[in-house]
């Protein structure tokens, strides 16, 4: 039996021992990808209390599905809810309504606060008990008493005959349009009549699974709303059913541009080699390089995260590069040389391709971001584990007779011949003229677009139901809000108020339609005891309103005194108490309790658009715990910082390379660098040119096209005197199996799947175009004998 190399032998021994741990890890931890944005901040740029208000908001979201079933008459309304509602009521452990109503519900709703009704009040007419007088407060009792046109009165009279009370609670009422009407919940614009249905998932919204079993039940009770009375309306929003899209969306694109990438690298290399082994000897190199690179960042990081392995995975198109390399020039040398004399004559180009990639993929990790530090980690490391597949095992894999078809060869030499050159003359300085002034005006044309919500595509049916849905029931927006902190559960409240002092006005002019605060429900106990003191002072004193309202009526002293404890008996209202009667459940989210070495809660803002959004900010400026959060603004100004931390990363990775290369070809640098620079500045202006804006993903292509590029000009000035079959063979088939890879990511419908696939898709086929143009001119041999002289 042949004894193994020592380094073939050695190599096996790391490679099995990754194996061995990667099955630790899968079998006892069950890894899962990190998928929160914010892990990618620096630590000092992450505000954990945002952080978890974020999560909090997110949370309560993604579990709710609401319907809203409408119809020209409430009956056709109700009608079509109910089969909606019968084809999901046998599912109850996946979907449960939450929108029964009856009058125990409404009573328990109203017991806890009719017991503080004392405090409870608008802030109209706390102002009004501070400018009011005792008359005009009589003659409000009198009028609510007698006048049919008084409104709603809640409880007896006699237990709030002022109004006060009652005035809170039709303003609670007030920040939803949602009415219970016939046990259930009712809303309307000018066509329909709507049910409201709101629903609790009991699966996880991002479970495949689960919207796999959801999605068709909401189809299947759509329908049938549908099908039981004309002219029905549906309108579904919820997590999920974007989720569900998103991966459907997904799983056609990996079943149709991974599949139709596979079958053509497949052809390519039979059609090449005229045998299958060399892809199952570049599937080899390319497991071996993501195993160990996931393996060594498992050991430096907690986790890994899922945009790691994203970005991570696109080194399958560096790293074939080194295993393309070594089977072209396999096949184009002569039989006498043995594999490990092949590897050894190879080796500084391969050290060169390696060191350049890896200088491109450090650059990432010179920023202060834990998320590009991660890729830089995971993409070394996969690629020297590749590389050094390449080194160990190839030479012992693949002998000189495995290799046996040199046609194609002859075909790519041929191609090779009819390329034009770069020359002192005048077509060059056209042509160069002309390349710049298509870079000039494309890169005048291009934009810049960081806003995430560009790298979101969405149906268009969703969309519009989901806006229809957040003006009928007046939403909050869960991205946007206001986060309040403060020392205290107290002090939260009091910051609340100040707060609200600012909205008030915006809402009077219609800025916004409303807020949701804690702080509605629950006032501070400072404002409590202002209350109670006004109250007393202005309604219930001897001298105060409450008495000369008794004599109008005809009541006596023990008329009052009943009246004055019924009122002056009220405890503090907490939020406590608050959050642990019914009474709470919608506002719930809004309260994140103890947070640190404080507390924090959140104000909700209804009737927000985009151009309202720096009032808002601006609301809050000077006011102590009080932080306006925008989370769409702030990952889209991450993704902004992501891309011009790339962009300074990608030009000192062209400075570190081309300083690595001058090194070995000193004048003749440039031409290794030139074509990839060239075809990423092209690259750009044609992205300008069609109307495409800059963005990040497309910058993580052209650092990706880096490593790529400079592979394709080393394998080409390795050989400067002559032009090289072989050389020019593994760049052909290493720019067509990436383009295979990651080229047809072009036709994604994700757009950020997209700009990374478009960018990929016109750099390497720029770059397999102009770096023939930077070879030195050469002498004339004939192809024959090119081809006897290919490995010396």
């Amino acid at each position: 039996m042949k004894r193994l190399p020592l380094p073939a032998l050695l190599w096996a021994i790391v490679v099995t021992l990754l194996l061995a741990y990667g099955a630790h890890l899968w079998l006892n931890q069950r890894l899962a990808p990190d998928t929160d944005i914010l892990t990618l901040l620096p630590a000092q740029e992450q505000d954990p209390a945002v952080q978890q208000a974020f999560k909090h908001m997110a949370d309560s979201a993604q579990q709710k599905v609401i319907v809203l079933v409408g119809a020209k008459s409430w009956g056709e309304a109700k009608r079509a809810a109910d089969s909606y509602r019968a084809v999901l009521s046998t599912h109850d452990n996946l979907l449960q309504f939450t929108d029964r109503l009856s009058d125990q519900t409404q009573q328990d709703w109203l017991s806890l606060f009719q017991q503080h009704r004392l405090v409870l009040m608008t802030p109209a007419d706390e102002e009004a008990l501070r400018t009011q007088t005792k008359q005009q407060w009589v003659d409000t009792a009198l009028a609510k008493l007698y006048s049919p046109f008084a409104g709603p009165k809640v409880g007896a009279w006699q237990d709030d005959p002022f109004g006060v009370f009652g005035g809170w609670v039709q303003a609670r009422a007030q920040e939803t349009p949602v009415r219970p009407r016939d046990g259930r919940l009712f809303v309307a614009d000018t066509e329909r009549s709507y049910v409201v249905m709101p629903i609790n998932l009991l699966v996880p919204a991002f479970s495949m699974d689960a919207q796999q079993s959801v999605t068709p039940l909401l189809a299947k009770a759509r329908q049938a709303a549908v099908n039981a009375a004309p002219g029905v309306e549906v309108l579904e929003a919820g997590v999920i059913l974007h989720a569900a899209v998103a991966g459907k969306q997904a799983s056609s694109e990996m079943s149709t541009i991974g599949l139709g990438s596979l079958a053509g690298i497949v052809l390519l290399i039979w059609f090449s080699f005229r045998s299958l082994k060399p892809l199952i000897y570049v599937v080899l190199l390319l497991g071996v390089g993501f195993l160990g690179a996931l393996t060594l960042c498992l050991l430096l990081f907690d986790r890994v995260h899922l945009l790691t392995l994203v970005f991570g995975a696109t080194l399958i198109g560096v790293a074939q590069d080194y295993g393309i390399y070594f089977l072209c020039h396999r096949l184009g040398a002569d039989a006498g040389m043995t594999s490990f004399q092949l590897v050894r004559r190879l080796l500084p180009s391969l050290a060169l391709t390696l060191l350049a990639a890896v200088i491109g993929y450090t650059g990432l990790a010179l920023t202060p971001f834990p998320g590009l530090r991660q890729m830089a980690a995971f993409s070394v490391t996969g690629l020297l584990f590749a590389w050094m597949t390449v080194v160990c095992w190839y030479p012992v894999l693949i002998g000189p007779a495995t290799m046996k078809n040199t046609g194609q060869a002859q075909t790519f030499l041929a191609m090779l011949s009819r390329w034009p050159v770069l020359r002192a003359d005048r077509k060059t300085l056209l042509a160069l003229l002309a390349v710049a002034a298509l870079i000039g005006l494309g890169w005048s044309r291009l934009g810049v677009n960081d806003d995430i919500r560009s790298l979101q595509n969405p149906p268009k049916h969703l969309i519009n139901e989901q806006i229809k849905l957040g003006k009928l029931l007046d939403a909050p927006t869960p991205v946007q809000f206001y986060l309040v902190r403060g020392q205290s559960a107290e002090v939260v409240l009091q910051r609340e108020e100040a707060l609200k002092r600012r909205l008030d006005p915006l809402v009077g002019n219609q800025t916004i339609s409303g807020y949701q605060a804690i702080s509605n429900w629950v006032p501070s106990p400072q404002t409590q005891a202002e209350r109670r003191k006004l109250v007393t002072d202005k309604l219930l004193a001897s001298d105060a309103a409450l008495p000369v309202l008794a004599a109008r009526i005809g009541e006596d002293d023990e008329w009052v005194r009943a009246v004055r404890e019924r009122s002056s008996s009220v405890p503090e209202l907490t939020v406590e108490a608050f959050m642990q009667s019914p009474a709470s459940e919608p506002w719930r989210h809004l309260w994140l309790g103890r947070l640190g070495d404080g507390y924090a809660s959140i104000v909700a803002v209804r009737g927000l658009t985009l151009a309202k959004l720096p009032i808002l900010q601006q609301a809050a400026s000077g006011l102590d715990g009080v932080q306006w959060v925008d989370k769409v603004a702030d990952i889209s100004s991450l993704l902004g910082r992501y891309r011009q931390y790339m962009g300074w990363a990608l030009m000192f990775s062209y400075i570190g390379v081309f300083c690595l290369l001058f090194v070995r070809y000193r004048t003749a640098t440039w031409r290794v660098l030139a074509p990839t620079a060239l075809a990423s500045a092209i690259t750009i202006a044609l992205l300008g040119l069609a109307g495409h804006q800059l963005q990040l993903f497309h910058v993580l292509a052209l650092m990706l096209l880096l490593g790529i590029g400079v592979d394709y000009g080393v394998f080409f000035q390795e050989r400067p005197d002559r032009r090289e079959a072989s050389a020019w063979m593994a760049v052909s088939l290493s720019a067509a199996s990436t383009l295979l890879s990651f080229g047809l990511l072009g036709l994604s419908k994700t757009p950020a799947l997209q700009a990374f696939g478009l960018t990929m898709l016109l750099g390497t086929a720029l770059v397999w175009m102009i770096v023939p143009c930077f070879a030195r001119e050469h002498k004339t041999v004939t192809p024959v004998r090119q081809m006897e002289n290919v490995c010396e």
